[in-house]
């Protein structure tokens, strides 16, 4: 295995807890860390550590459950998607997302996400009934 599988791996593994609980990993991000979020209708960015930390945390600061669908490792790092899920105010929250992240040394440089937006329960029922999925 190449050094490099080994620290996406690591650097996978940190993400994903991260996701998962809110708490940051050791060495998660480099400091200087670049993150361009795009969102259906809004785009965010930052351009540290701090403020990527931030961007999360303001808006999804709910501890949930990730399902990794797939990673494919790149040149500079990886890519994953992978759907969310989390409770909040009562209900039951979903979207679905896509980070293409470059990694050195075990650490997040810079990261590109992509999502599909928080989705409430209404909006999973009407989708449900709506579209028929061919996978999960």
């Amino acid at each position: 295995m190449t050094t490099a599988a080994v620290d996406t791996k690591v650097a996978v593994a940190r993400l994903i807890e991260f996701l998962e609980t809110g708490n940051v990993p050791h060495g998660l991000f480099a400091p200087d860390v670049f993150l361009d979020v795009s969102l259906p209708h809004w785009r965010l960015q930052a351009d540290t550590a701090e403020d990527a930390i931030a961007v999360r945390a303001s808006g999804h600061p709910f501890p949930g459950q990730v399902r990794v669908e797939r990673i494919s490792q790149t040149d500079t790092g990886f890519a994953v998607e992978f759907e969310e899920r989390w409770e909040h105010e009562g209900q039951n929250w979903y979207c679905r997302e896509m980070i293409r992240a470059d990694v050195a040394d075990d650490t997040i440089v810079d990261m590109s996400v992509y999502c599909t937006g928080d989705w409430d329960e209404a909006t999973q029922r009407k989708h449900a009934a709506a579209v028929p999925l061919l996978r999960p």
